[in-house]
């Protein structure tokens, strides 16, 4: 089972061998540091959005609801899908969503198992930077060889927050600026250091972390303390002779990438983005942003 700490699985229900689904486009609030609120648009009442599970050769019907005061669209990065169910309405058949309507994206699951996202691609500037992303996982039906024991997501994102003086972070509810080109605040699944959450695994086991990243940003994630083999690149397994292996990975924008370890150096150590404006929070010295932190229980 994948996990996307703070972040749940969108349920479905399976009528006549078809899997539904029910996303939400909505404007949400969403706490990024305790006090610290944003006003941003997300899925389902969050952002990232929920994660959506399925397996190779599922059919799956997603009904995608539109709440929002424009049109909107959803694109699923890296799956083989229909042109017309792709999302991108300027260019493709595929149609946009107007607020107050709905759209069903129909398609079989061709892809094999991987790391995939998803994300508006309608006024796409403002939208995927006002936070409309999310996870989408294939699952290997056979629990692939190594066996994996823990399997988590971490969706990577950034936010230029409005009315901050750099180096001040306070309470209160705060807005995205879209069209900034730089940003003050760096999450790992909607959250910052230290309000992300930890990820605990046990000595001996092996793990996988999934990465995603929908942003304007790339950012190199290093490990502590371990060394990792990369496995797969967006959503594709790489060769074992090709592994490589190493503590640091660019996770590039519009990426995924999968790594895996063995847990084989009990304490509690930093997974973090390696810029250094990147493990801040609204350049404050304290260390904050895209940071979480691997700990044996």
């Amino acid at each position: 089972m994948v996990i996307t700490p703070n972040i749940p699985n969108l349920p479905f229900t399976i009528q006549n061998g078809v899997k539904y689904f029910e996303l939400i486009a909505e404007e949400v609030q969403t706490e990024i540091l305790p006090g610290v609120f944003i006003n941003a648009w997300g899925y389902n009442g969050i952002t990232p959005g929920p994660t959506i599970c399925v397996y190779p050769g599922d059919y799956v019907c997603i009904r995608v609801y539109n709440k929002l005061p424009q049109p909107t669209s959803v694109h699923w990065h890296g799956l083989n899908v229909p042109n017309v169910m792709d999302g991108v309405p300027e260019i493709e058949p595929s149609p946009k969503i107007d607020p107050g309507t709905y759209f069903d994206y129909h398609f079989e699951i061709t892809n094999p198992p991987g790391t995939h996202m998803y994300h508006a691609h309608y006024y796409t500037v403002l939208q995927d930077m006002l936070g409309l992303e999310g996870g989408f996982i294939i699952l290997d039906p056979e629990a692939s060889t190594p066996h994996i024991d823990r399997d988590y997501y971490l969706m990577l994102s950034a936010h230029h927050l409005v009315g901050l003086e750099q180096g001040v972070v306070k309470q209160g509810i705060f807005n995205i600026d879209p069209f900034a080109h730089s940003s003050n605040f760096f999450m790992i699944n909607g959250r910052s250091f230290p309000y992300t959450s930890l990820l605990p695994v046990k000595e001996g086991e092996r793990v996988r972390l999934r990465f995603g990243n929908i942003g304007m940003m790339n950012h190199p994630i290093h490990f502590h303390g371990h060394q990792f083999y990369e496995t797969a690149l967006d959503g594709n397994a790489v060769p074992p002779a090709n592994q490589r292996k190493m503590n640091t990975i660019l996770v590039s924008s519009g990426t995924t990438r999968d790594i895996e370890f063995i847990a084989n150096n009990p304490g509690r150590w930093p997974l973090h983005c390696h810029f250094p404006h990147h493990v801040s929070n609204n350049m404050t010295l304290p260390l904050g942003g895209m940071t979480t932190a691997v700990v044996y229980e």
